[in-house]
């Protein structure tokens, strides 16, 4: 087992690691993103991993890895753990390499991402879906890889994957003709930035290396405040690309020496800044994907005037979530507002909440009565879309003038998550 100092990958395997992605693809764009760029003040360049062949980044550490693969470990076969993006690298390294692999999945993987895997695979792949996370799904493929005596291709901790997710660095440092001031990189793991960390660090000092994480998954905030990688039982799932409840040892020891700064990002922003990404650049990314960007809002005094690189690590964003994206951004923002209301005993009274409660951009978006019999006295759980947040403290007064009775459940986690 190596030790802990010759963990950290040197710019001489980095390199190599360049030269054995050459025969998959060129390097990934980087743009100039001019919406950014204007909002921000500062010159914003966003890193295309979203644009590779299978639509993230992990294509780099996987293919690196296996490639090194011994002809008795090719023979036997391999196995690997993911939420969706490294088992698509997996899947397109094995049909390319001709090696059979096992590819555990969550079962709450997004049918898109599973897809995805099998059509890059073929018949070179078998897919495993077990648990609800990508603990789940690494625990019971450890089991599987030490019965059957394969190879283990780590996601993220494992130098090789370090060495090919450091390219997106190394690419970023060629690419761009100017000081870079900042660069924001999302973290799951931990692999992509402990290598393009190690790339930074020594072609560019100036730079800060800025490690975005969800909120509801920040496993490298909390490996930092221990100063050592911790376990985080209870983790929002919704970031999947992220959404890891212990970072890599190995990651951590390098990330440790490497990030200058982390920062959370609410799983609602960054809804709101997928939205944004499509609906102003056409571009489209997955939750984990829109990490870096999300973060700049906290960070927009700092970077006023600097030149700003956002790795966007991912595109593979199920159409089907669109409506969850659009929901959980709304709520963040505070324009979506969800009541328990109880209706008047008399005649009209819906008619007199449309008319005399509702502001005149209001919209009723949900209506459910909570009783499927008696309506005329069951309570209505009701949706309401605002076009400003500051609209809220009048809708409630309104009806409370008018005389109807209700409970906010925005404020009620546990209520509000049941009915919505």
């Amino acid at each position: 087992m190596k030790s802990q100092s010759n963990l950290k990958p040197d710019l001489a395997s980095i390199i190599q690691a360049k030269l054995t992605l050459r025969e998959l693809f060129d390097a990934t764009p980087l743009q100039e993103n001019r919406q950014l760029s204007e909002r921000y003040e500062a010159r914003i360049f966003l890193k295309r991993e979203d644009l590779q062949e299978v639509r993230s980044y992990k294509l780099r550490g996987a293919y690196n890895r296996m490639k090194a693969l011994t002809p008795q470990e090719r023979d036997k076969g391999i196995v690997c753990a993911s939420a969706g993006n490294h088992a698509q690298g997996v899947a397109y390294s094995c049909n390319k390499l001709g090696i059979m692999g096992q590819i555990y999945m969550p079962a709450t993987t997004p049918r898109q991402k599973i897809k995805q895997t099998e059509m890059f695979g073929r018949d070179s792949i078998e897919i495993i879906l077990h648990g609800d996370t990508f603990d789940d799904a690494y625990k019971a493929a450890m089991t599987a890889c030490e019965k059957q005596e394969k190879t283990f291709i780590h996601p993220f901790n494992d130098p090789m994957v370090i060495q090919g997710q450091a390219t997106v660095g190394l690419e970023i440092m060629e690419q761009l003709n100017d000081t870079m001031d900042y660069l924001f990189v999302p973290v799951g793991g931990g692999g992509l930035i402990s290598g393009v960390g190690t790339v930074i660090k020594e072609m560019s000092k100036k730079t800060q290396l800025i490690g975005v994480e969800p909120t509801g998954a920040a496993s490298m905030t909390e490996a930092l405040k221990a100063g050592r990688p911790v376990t985080i039982e209870k983790i929002d799932k919704f970031v999947d690309g992220a959404a890891v409840g212990r970072v890599g040892d190995n990651c951590y020891e390098i990330a440790s020496k490497v990030i200058d700064h982390m920062i959370t990002v609410d799983e609602g922003r960054i809804c709101t800044h997928i939205l944004d990404l499509y609906n102003y650049s056409a571009i489209v990314a997955e939750p984990a994907g829109a990490l870096s960007v999300a973060a700049l809002d906290k960070m927009a005094k700092k970077i006023k005037g600097k030149t700003v690189v956002c790795i966007l690590s991912g595109g593979n964003n199920d159409i089907t979530r669109t409506e969850e994206i659009k929901e959980r951004s709304l709520l963040y923002q505070g324009l979506k507002h969800y009541f328990m209301i109880r209706f008047p005993q008399r005649a009209g009274a819906l008619k007199i909440f449309v008319a005399d409660v509702l502001g005149p951009k209001d919209d009723i978006t949900h209506f459910e009565y909570h009783k499927k019999n008696s309506r005329e006295k069951a309570p209505v759980i009701m949706g309401i879309e605002l076009q400003n947040r500051e609209d809220l403290k009048g809708l409630k007064e309104r009806m409370e003038s008018q005389g109807f009775v209700h409970k906010y459940l925005n404020d009620n986690p546990d209520l509000f998550q049941f009915l919505v």
